[in-house]
């Protein structure tokens, strides 16, 4: 709703803009009328909108306005005399187009002094112009239709007909059926294409605070039945019944009844989802994360169970369409398949879905809350925002001082050089998760991010994590120095735990060309022992290694068995030392 309405007055000089304005002000005719009213503002609690209106007297002739009163106003009344055939011809010569476009009122003035209306010379002119919102005959002198005038002129600017409806055509605008279809989707909540009397309850306590009463639902539904033979199905409303109602309210004039539910539903007068809508407020501190809540994955379960059809705990690509048919683009591409866990024939199953809804909140929690506003988390869960759906974990600091943590997602970056067997040890991971129960939602998540080869180009994200997973290929014997690279150059002074894997353990293992063997680095450097892994066996992968991973994510538990004794000077040099080592390597 905009903050205020800016209604602008014009016309021939004696039509009574003037006496207009004073007789709505002073609940009388004026006794004496100035040349010119000074601008009007109404508080918003005494007008039937509740907004603040703004009302401005043009003296000069209306046909010679300057640009920046078109441009400052919301709505503009052009009165005519309906007793001068001359002032109602003159609005015939109005060229608007120039300008930016803005609805318009005309407004007869006078007719008490006339026993006949206007209507016939006007309605010509009215369909000459599209932006002509309506025409009200009234009179300042017996106050008749005042009030009405102001209260079309505040309707017209808060809820305009031109976005909704084309009059021409007599049906409502293309942008207008695309936001009502996505409205009537994400109110049906059992998916089968029928608006029941429990979910139009819903839809209306949501949009206008209280429900039909049986008699006044069925009503509404003998209304439909009668104009519409497919408007009612099993005594429910289709979409095509939706969208015949909405036609219906706005050619009766009660276009604030669609733009009620347009706003609920977050749409602007463009007919397009605002921003403050798809992006509420969320304070994230440094250090902190983004998760889901237990509400979010609920409402999250029910979205899956609603188009999860033939009940197979997974979305087939055209039930994946469907779920994100309310979104103006597909957001989740075809390489999702390949990060998720999925069945047999590829499809994304319930706990790959949840999986990824996970990983987004994490990574990219604004993008998690657009999404959760095509869905209609806040309405559907009776929030105030998004925002009530994701929980801001506290400072890693804190979880290290306490040595303990509610956070329940975990970040490990994995590293490893070109062909060392990072992919495969990423497909293990959703291969273990393959084997669990589908409709199970884990309560701890490891999210594993696989890192580009070059280490001279890791960005800051590739470092902050909660674990390192180090992964060097057994077969290959220049595979291992990569890791160690790595690892002395980003983590051998981190408090960070670091895990070192030996890739296709069902090779033959060769003696890596670096100073030392994995197993004395380890040593040295005092990390677990290096854990073997393959992926190529006719078992799932071991999911040791996982769960080791997500323990130590979870404790915040070093790997190094013990805490190197290095006071800070000489870590920073052996740091420098060893860098500049691999440089020289290099």
């Amino acid at each position: 709703m905009r903050k205020d309405v800016r209604i602008l007055l014009v016309g021939e000089p004696k039509v009574g803009k003037t006496s207009l304005i004073m007789s709505l002000v002073g609940e009388e005719f004026p006794e004496e009328v100035p040349l010119r009213a000074e601008e009007i503002t109404i508080p918003a609690d005494v007008t039937p909108e509740r907004v603040p209106t703004h009302i401005v007297d043009y003296s000069v002739k209306f046909f010679s306005l300057s640009p920046s009163h078109f441009f400052q106003a919301n709505v503009i009344c052009i009165v005519y005399a309906v007793n001068n055939k001359k002032s109602i011809e003159k609005v015939s010569f109005v060229y608007f187009t120039k300008h930016e476009r803005v609805p318009l009122i005309l407004v007869g003035n006078k007719s008490d002094l006339v026993e006949h209306s206007s209507m016939e010379t006007i309605l010509p002119i009215m369909n000459q112009y599209s932006e002509i919102e309506t025409c009200v005959e009234c009179s300042a002198k017996n106050l008749k239709n005042i009030s009405e005038l102001f209260y079309y002129a505040q309707k017209a600017v808060l809820h305009p007909t031109g976005p909704l409806y084309c009059p021409e055509e007599k049906e409502m605008m293309p942008a207008c059926v695309k936001a009502l279809t996505c409205i009537f989707k994400v109110s049906d909540m059992d998916n089968d294409g029928i608006l029941n009397d429990t979910e139009l309850n819903l839809f209306q306590r949501t949009c206008f605070n209280t429900p039909l009463a049986p008699q006044a639902l069925e009503d509404v539904k003998n209304v439909v039945r009668r104009n519409m033979a497919d408007g009612v199905q099993d005594n429910g409303l289709t979409l095509k019944g939706f969208l015949f109602l909405h036609t219906l309210f706005i050619q009766r004039g009660r276009h604030e009844t669609t733009w009620t539910v347009l706003r609920r539903f977050g749409y602007d007068d463009d007919l397009e989802l605002t921003q403050e809508y798809l992006f509420p407020p969320l304070k994230i501190p440094p250090d902190c994360t983004t998760e889901l809540n237990h509400n979010a994955y609920l409402f999250l379960q029910s979205v899956f169970d609603k188009h999860d059809k033939d009940r197979d705990c997974a979305l087939s690509p055209e039930e994946l369409k469907d779920l994100f048919r309310v979104f103006p683009y597909m957001p989740w591409g075809p390489d999702v398949n390949n990060t998720v866990c999925t069945n047999e024939q590829g499809w994304i199953t319930y706990q790959g879905y949840l999986s990824q809804w996970t990983l987004t909140t994490y990574l990219d929690v604004q993008r998690c809350l657009e999404y959760l506003g095509y869905l209609g988390y806040s309405i559907i869960a009776e929030q105030e925002s998004q925002a009530a759906a994701i929980t801001v974990t506290r400072n890693k600091r804190i979880d290290l001082q306490k040595k303990q943590t509610q956070r329940s997602v975990f970040r490990c970056s994995v590293f490893g050089a070109k062909g060392s067997g990072k992919s495969g040890f990423l497909q293990g991971f959703l291969g273990k998760l393959a084997s669990c129960d589908p409709r199970s939602l884990m309560f701890t998540v490891s999210q594993l991010h696989e890192v580009l080869p070059d280490p001279d180009f890791l960005s800051e994200g590739d470092l902050s994590c909660d674990a390192v997973c180090l992964v060097y290929d057994i077969s290959n014997p220049r595979s291992f120095e990569y890791c160690a690279r790595v690892y002395k150059q980003y983590f051998l002074d981190s408090r960070t735990p670091c895990l070192v894997v030996g890739a296709k353990a069902d090779l033959p293992e060769v003696r890596q060309q670096y100073s030392l063997s994995p197993l004395d680095f380890c040593r040295k450097h005092k990390l677990h022992a290096p854990q073997l892994f393959t992926c190529n066996t006719a078992d799932a992968p071991s999911r040791d290694i996982y769960t080791k991973l997500t323990t130590m994510a979870m404790h915040s538990l070093p790997s190094r068995l013990i805490c190197p004794p290095y006071p800070p000077v000489i870590a920073a040099v052996a740091h420098t030392y060893t860098k500049s080592k691999h440089r020289i390597l290099a």
